[in-house]
């Protein structure tokens, strides 16, 4: 990227950001006006806010998987006490003892 080059000889993926850049520094007195041209640059070069994003879609799916398998092995513990039970045919009292005919 410093040559301004791409590897195929045409303009790099970032030279309208650095363009862009380059003509508010130019025109401005302050170079702090300017900030948010440099870190559209700086994102186009490094990708830093969109790797964040990722990492944090990948951390939120890995933690709903996780909830999910936990979820799963609580019903598989329910169906593992019996196997009549786990196909519907005989319905577990909810509050405690059985009631006998």
């Amino acid at each position: 990227m410093a040559s301004g080059f791409s590897y195929t000889g045409g303009r790099s993926r970032c030279f309208a950001y650095w363009q862009e850049f380059s003509k508010c520094y130019a025109e401005t007195d302050a170079p702090s006006q300017c900030r948010l041209q440099a870190d559209d640059y700086l994102e186009c070069l490094h990708h830093t806010k969109e790797i964040a994003r990722a990492k944090a879609v990948k951390a939120e799916f890995i933690k709903q998987a996780e909830h999910h398998a936990k979820e799963g092995r609580k019903v598989a513990d329910v169906l593992a006490d019996g196997v009549i039970v786990g196909v519907g045919l005989i319905q577990r009292d909810q509050g405690g003892e059985g009631k006998h005919k």
